[in-house]
Parts: structure tokens; C-alpha cells; sequence
């Protein structure tokens, strides 16, 4: 049985949202490109856990996040740098450094499994988050599958771009079609050295919010609010989240 259905949602929920959500879900406790889906799940475990960590809170209310010296409240079963990067995403990504970043990746994190690991949490962020916004309870971490990762990275890569190599969008092919449809905004790039990650955070992202092409499309309104609507509370959000990409 699926641990995330709406069919007992306290609010109406889109045909959609409620076929994409717990598409989503379920592929975090499956082996990933680079991470086992035990090692996924353990990630997704985590992400919920950060609430609690009072480092992360000394740290969000320091100047500098880096002032503060500590040791996160974790579950265990995860690398410390690991941890970390959990946690920092999580409770205060606005003043991630690439120094940071590289220290994380120089200490035996592969960019490869950076992403997939920002894949994962960035996903239980958001679905929890709706849960929570319609009052329905977060669902279980799922049950991590059997079997081996497929290690996916495509071939044709921009590696000035980001911290983390991106697809290039510049040749014509069926990765460039499917990720860059109408714009290479540096959001639509940002997960694409794991074409899996992308894919399962864009089918998340595209239901709770819109398609490039839907956004860019003035002429309909395809949510029950405006445009402009839409912006505004976007706009308020990312500022609130120091957001400013």
C-alpha cells in the first residue's frame, strides 16, 4: 500500500496533484542513480529530523552560520557530511558558500550523489510541506526497495555553469527536450547532472506550480488563481526563504 494518497485528503486535491505526489513519494524509497534507497530514505528520515536540531537553530540566528561550531541531532546511519548537507539545505540554503561545498565534496561526497542527495530532500520538503498546508498528516518514509543504483549522467555537460556540472543545453537532444522546454533558467538546470533527480523533482514542481510553457502562457489562467496571483506569493515566499536566484 502506498504510504501517501489523498483519496482521505480533509480538502479536495487536483486529479494531478494526487497521481504526481505519490509518484514522487514512492520513488524515494527506490534505488536511485548514485544512492541505494536505503540510503534514500535515510536522507528523506533525516530531512524531518532537522526541525529538531539545535544547531541548526543557533546557526539560522548567528551573522554566520559558519561561526557556529557543533554537532547536528541526527538520526545515525548517515555520514556527518551527509548530515550536514541535510541540514543545511534544509534549514538555511540561502548561506550555502562553495567553499562549503567544496570542503563537503573534497571530505568524500561525489557531486553525483550531492545532487541526488538535494534531489531527495528538497522532495520531502516540498511534499511535506503541502501535506501540512491542506492539514493532512506527513506520510510514512517509505520502505527502501531491493536492488543495486543506475548510475545515469549524461554526456553532454556544462561544467562552468554551477557548482555541480549541468546539462548542456546548447545540442539538440532528447535530455535538452525533456528538462530545457522553452528556457535554460538556471532552476531548470540546477538538478540535471542526475537526469532521475530532475525528472522526479519536476514532476513535483510543475503539479504544485506550473509548466514553463503554462507560466509563460498570460492568455489562461490554469490554477484557481491568477498569474498574478501566483507571482505575488511566490515572490513573498522565495523572499521570505532568501530565495534569490
Amino acid at each position: 500500500m502506498a504510504s501517501l494518497s489523498f483519496d482521505a485528503a480533509p480538502v479536495p486535491v487536483r486529479e494531478d496533484v494526487a497521481a504526481a505526489l505519490p509518484w514522487v513519494w514512492a520513488r524515494i524509497g527506490e534505488p536511485g542513480s548514485w544512492l541505494t534507497a536505503a540510503e534514500r530514505t535515510a536522507i528523506a528520515a533525516e530531512a524531518r529530523n532537522v526541525a529538531g536540531c539545535a544547531l541548526c537553530a543557533a546557526r539560522k540566528a548567528a551573522v554566520s552560520p559558519y561561526a557556529v561550531a557543533g554537532e547536528h541531532d541526527h538520526l545515525g546511519g548517515m555520514p556527518d557530511a551527509w548530515v550536514d548537507v541535510v541540514h543545511r539545505v534544509v534549514s538555511d540554503p540561502g548561506r550555502l558558500t562553495e567553499r562549503w561545498f567544496r570542503e563537503v565534496t573534497d571530505g568524500g561526497i561525489t557531486p553525483e550523489q550531492y545532487v541526488e542527495l538535494i534531489g531527495v530532500t528538497v522532495c520531502v520538503v516540498g511534499i511535506d510541506t503541502f501535506c501540512r498546508g491542506i492539514g493532512q498528516a506527513a506520510p510514512a518514509i517509505p520502505a527502501p526497495g531491493e536492488g543495486a543504483p543506475s548510475p545515469d549522467a549524461p554526456d553532454q555537460l556544462d561544467t562552468e555553469l554551477a557548482w555541480v556540472p549541468t546539462l548542456d543545453p546548447e545540442p539538440d537532444g532528447p535530455l535538452q527536450r525533456e528538462f530545457y522546454p522553452g528556457s535554460t533558467a538556471h532552476i531548470r538546470r540546477a538538478l540535471t547532472y542526475v537526469p532521475a533527480t530532475a525528472r522526479s523533482f519536476w514532476e513535483m514542481a510543475n503539479t504544485l506550480y506550473m509548466t514553463g510553457a503554462q507560466m509563460r502562457d498570460f492568455g489562461t489562467e490554469y490554477r484557481a488563481i491568477s498569474h498574478a496571483q501566483i507571482e505575488m506569493i511566490a515572490g513573498r515566499v522565495s523572499a521570505l526563504n532568501q530565495c534569490v536566484y
